[in-house]
Formats: structure tokens, C-alpha cells, sequence
């Protein structure tokens, strides 16, 4: 009904241009379209919102008995990015004025990202220090934000090719988490498993889902409105390819389907796609989805033993598999498919982007090591009253 309304608002504001050619008119024209195009812009900032709570909340519940953690974990990390980058944001600003939602939604991105970073130390920290993560990771994230798609520094020769996030988001985070998990990764929980069960594996699928459905919204979040058509429907090609994929390979790899690899894998289409989304063809955005969700489903099954031996971590929820080569995969798949790219500053922007990422997802945490350290990991019963009743 509302939209009817604008709709008609914006016939009658034409028809004045039309019959009067008065100024006035014009100028209310252009105001209700850019209230339709705001109302549309808060929609998909809604279902961000969804991606991020009921999504990335889900997903990481399939620790069997940190689901209480990991929810309420969630909650802290998103209510702290959100408001963190709002109103801080304007130091990295460059003095451009944005729209309300466009700053909401730039902010549930940084918010996605540090989730991300989360998930890789999930389970070893305590509450408290996922607010100091929070804090320390959402500057950082602008940091490189200004650095990369701004050219704060003045480094990069042109423009750095990320529409839906594939550099700056995804892998950023992924890399910034795996990075805090060697700082954080203490010599006793390299041992210790991280259990699932039936219950745990079907919520995390439910969050995989409302993930896998709502990724378009995710991609087309800011594009010019023209592109929204051709991104939604790149993403999810690009979604039914990795999809496809993961099933395939985790039988072939495996033996059986793992539940945990189509739970994760099964996005890294999304993720991949996230920086050619308004600019691949649909055929290109088929196959990257493929090839992202075989490097996902490979890296699940190959690399996540092997890297926890070879750097001392834990990455509890892969996300080095999931959105880290995803993440870069995609940002490499612009120069081949972006016509006039500076393929130059596209590198430039990755290489900075893993540094940045590196340099102070270590250092960040350095930093939480400081305020405490768990005693028990992946379990709610250090700090969830609820939890006794669960313990043997």
C-alpha cells in the first residue's frame, strides 16, 4: 500500500512538470523517488539484518553445547558493529555525506565481517572479549575499507573492484580471524573436538538457508537500481553452483554427504560472486559459484587438519575455508571480467587487504589474550546458568 501510494505521489508530481513545467514540481519529483528508492534500500537492510542474526546466528550453533554462546554471541557482535561504525565512521568519510540507510547497511556490512572474524575463534573466548573483538575489529575494518575502496593513502592508481564484498568483507574477515586465533589459540584446545549432533546440525542448516536465501539482498544492497535484476540473479547462480558442487565433491571426497559441508560450502558462491555481481555475465556467475564451492568443499575436507597442524590454531568454523579463498578467488575473478579494471590496483587492494587483515587480526588478538582466558572451551556452562543441568 505504501509503495502504491509513492508511486502514485510520483505520476501526479509528473503530470505537474508536464501541464505547469513548474520547478517546484521538479524538485518534489525527485524527492519521492529518492524516498522509493530509500524504502527499497531499508528492505534489503532488513534482510541483511536477518543474514546477520538468524543466519550467521544459526550457522554457528553447530558446536553441540555452545549454542547458548553462540547466539548470545552473536547478538553482542552485531549490537556493537552496528553502532560503532555509525557514528564513527565519518573519520574515514573523505567528507562524503551518505543517506541514513546507506550508512545502516554500510555498517551491517562491517557487522558481517566481524562475524566472520568471530566465527574462526569461536568457542575459546569469553563472552566479554567478543565486545573487545567487536571494538578492536570494527576500526580495522574501516581502515582498510578507506584504505582499499577509498584510496585514503593515495596508493592505489584506480578503483578496486568490490561491489558485494568479496576482498573487503569476506576475506578481510576471515583472514583477520584466523589471524587473532594464532594469537588466541592456546596449546590444549588444539586437542580438543568440536562436537556436533543431529539437533546442532539442523539449526546450523537452518542459518545456512536463511543465509543462502537472503545473499542477493546482500550483494544488490547499494547497486545503482537498474543492476539490481542482473546482481540478484547472478548471486544466486552463483549459489546454485556452489550448492551443486559441494554435494557432489563431499561424496566423492568422502564417501557420504557431510552435513557441514553443505551447510558452509554450499555459500561460497555468494561469497566468490560478491565482487563481479553487477558486472559478471550469468554464465561467468555459474561457474564461479562452481569453482568457489570446489575450493570451499576441498578446503573442508583437505586443508582444515592440516592448517590447524601447520600454524598451531584452531579455526573453529573454517571460515579461511568458506570465506577467506572464496573471498580472494573472487576478488582475482574482476580482471578477467571487468572491462577497463586496473588490474594493478585490484591487486594492490587484495595484497593490502591480507596485510592489514594479518597485521592486526594478530595483534588484535594480543590484545584480548589479556582480558581473560577460558577455562572450558566450547561450552555454556562457564558462563550460562542454564547449561548445568546438561553436564554429566
Amino acid at each position: 500500500m505504501k509503495k502504491n501510494k509513492l508511486s502514485l505521489k510520483i505520476l501526479l508530481s509528473l503530470l505537474m512538470v508536464v501541464v505547469s513545467g513548474d520547478a517546484f514540481a521538479q524538485g518534489n519529483i525527485n524527492s519521492e523517488i529518492a524516498s522509493v528508492l530509500e524504502v527499497q534500500q531499508y528492505e534489503r537492510a532488513i534482510h541483511i539484518m536477518a543474514m546477520l542474526i538468524l543466519g550467521f546466528g544459526f550457522l554457528m550453533v553447530f558446536v553441540k553445547k555452545y549454542g547458548r554462546s553462540a547466539l548470545t554471541a552473536t547478538f553482542l557482535l552485531v549490537s556493537v558493529a552496528l553502532p560503532f561504525y555509525f557514528f564513527s565512521n565519518v573519520i574515514f568519510s573523505n567528507g562524503v555525506e551518505k543517506g541514513e540507510i546507506e550508512k545502516l547497511i554500510l555498517a551491517e556490512f562491517a557487522a558481517a565481517s566481524l562475524l566472520i572474524a568471530a566465527g574462526a575463534v569461536l568457542g575459546r573466548v569469553k563472552m566479554h572479549q567478543y565486545i573487545v573483538l567487536g571494538i578492536l575489529f570494527t576500526v580495522f575494518y574501516m581502515f582498510n575499507e578507506w584504505v582499499v575502496l577509498r584510496n585514503g593513502l593515495g596508493l592505489l592508481s584506480g578503483a578496486v573492484i568490490d561491489t558485494g564484498g568479496s576482498i573487503t568483507i569476506h576475506a578481510f574477515g576471515a583472514i583477520f580471524g584466523v589471524a587473532a586465533a594464532l594469537s588466541l589459540t592456546r596449546n590444549g584446545q588444539l586437542g580438543v573436538t568440536v562436537e556436533s549432533d543431529a539437533t546442532s546440525d539442523r539449526f546450523s542448516m537452518l542459518g545456512s538457508m536463511a543465509l543462502w536465501v537472503f545473499w542477493p539482498s546482500f550483494c544488490a544492497a547499494l547497486v545503482p537500481v537498474e543492476a539490481i535484476p542482473h546482481t540478484v540473479i547472478n548471486v544466486f547462480l552463483a549459489l546454485c553452483g556452489s550448492t551443486m558442487i559441494t554435494y557432489v565433491l563431499s561424496i566423492w571426497l568422502r564417501g557420504k554427504i557431510s552435513i557441514a559441508d553443505i551447510a558452509n560450502a554450499a555459500l561460497a558462491g555468494g561469497v566468490a560472486i560478491g565482487s563481479t555481481c553487477d558486472t559478471a555475465g550469468h554464465l561467468p556467475a555459474l561457474i564461479i559459484g562452481l569453482i568457489a564451492g570446489a575450493i570451499s568443499t576441498n578446503g573442508y575436507v583437505l586443508l582444515q587438519d592440516r592448517q590447524r597442524k601447520f600454524l598451531k590454531a584452531v579455526d573453529t568454523c573454517g571460515v579461511s575455508n568458506l570465506h577467506g579463498l572464496p573471498g580472494l578467488f573472487g576478488g582475482l575473478m574482476a580482471i578477467p571480467i571487468v572491462n577497463g579494471l586496473n588490474i594493478s590496483s585490484q591487486l594492490l587492494g587484495i595484497v593490502i587487504t591480507i596485510c592489514v587483515a594479518l597485521i592486526f587480526g594478530w595483534g588484535s588478538g594480543k590484545i584480548i589474550a589479556l582480558t581473560g582466558e577460558r577455562k572450558h572451551a566450547y561450552a555454556d556452562l562457564e558462563e550460562f546458568m542454564e547449561a548445568e543441568i546438561e553436564v554429566d
